[in-house]
């Protein structure tokens, strides 16, 4: 097992209610269709930062004769995680509480590595990519995909929720992380010694324009801006005042109620054979 010393995640967002409601509507399909042709019925995966375990009860169904761990800092969520794969029947499945910059596992244990917008809250995800490698065997595959704040983009413009992504950018890496991370995948698996050769890279997107998703999409975002841990953070951190925060909830809502509206998330998608 690894010798490195466990370093602090701080989650931007943190596990509230609104935040919930976005981590549960990933499936394996919409959040890790890159990896699922790669995917053989007997594999063993490791999914890290697997939060209320939605994406990870997924890829179980894709590995019948396999078994998938799920492993997660925030310990309270995994009674989510837990409740949701009783819910789907599925049993080869486990999930524990762990750190990804010191993975609690020996050398070449796992067919798959895989995270989903982890990397871009922890303070060294060279450090985590390292730790992926270590722990997935020779010929397997370390699997990552990661958010893009900057290449976020919407119609119509709106002043609010400019002033938000930027801000967002100022909370999460007062925090220590990284919301550009899906452009430096291929960079920081490099330089954790994954091989360029070996390594493929994709983007995929998320796409919100019918009433049900902008009610959702910009109802959540609304929600997490004042309910979530960004608020506090943001306050603490010196980046906004309540009005400030206030007005970029509104702004969300004033884009969601617009029959116009339309985002786009962009992410970054790594496959990288170890």
């Amino acid at each position: 097992m690894s010798s490195t010393t466990t370093k602090t995640a701080v989650y931007t967002h943190g596990h509230a209610a609104p935040v919930l409601r976005s981590h549960t509507w990933r499936t394996a399909a919409n959040s890790a269709s890159y990896l699922l042709s790669s995917l053989k019925p007997d594999m063993k995966i490791l999914d890290i930062g697997c939060g209320p375990g939605t994406i990870t009860v997924d890829l179980a169904t894709y590995i019948p004769d396999g078994h998938i761990t799920g492993l997660e800092y925030a310990s309270d969520v995994l009674e989510n995680a837990r409740a949701h794969a009783v819910e789907r029947n599925v049993k080869n499945i486990d999930f524990i509480t762990g750190d990804a910059h010191a993975l609690p596992f020996p050398n070449d244990t796992f067919d798959v590595t895989h995270a989903h917008q982890l990397l871009q809250h922890i303070d060294d995800p060279v450090q985590a990519l390292r730790e992926m490698r270590r722990v997935t065997k020779p010929g397997g595959i370390v699997a990552t995909r990661e958010t893009d704040f900057s290449a976020m983009t919407w119609y119509p413009e709106s002043e609010g929720m400019t002033e938000w992504r930027e801000l967002y950018k100022r909370v999460a890496r007062g925090n220590g992380g990284e919301p550009d991370a899906g452009r430096r995948l291929h960079a920081w698996a490099r330089q954790a010694g994954l091989d360029p050769a070996r390594m493929t890279c994709t983007a995929g997107t998320w796409c919100f324009h019918t009433a049900e998703d902008r009610a959702w999409w910009g109802g959540l975002w609304a929600d997490r801006t004042l309910e979530s841990n960004f608020a506090p953070s943001a306050m603490k951190g010196g980046f906004a005042t309540v009005d400030d925060l206030q007005r970029v909830s509104h702004a969300w809502r004033d884009w969601a109620a617009d029959e116009d509206a339309w985002f786009a998330v962009l992410n970054g998608e790594i496959l990288c054979r170890v």
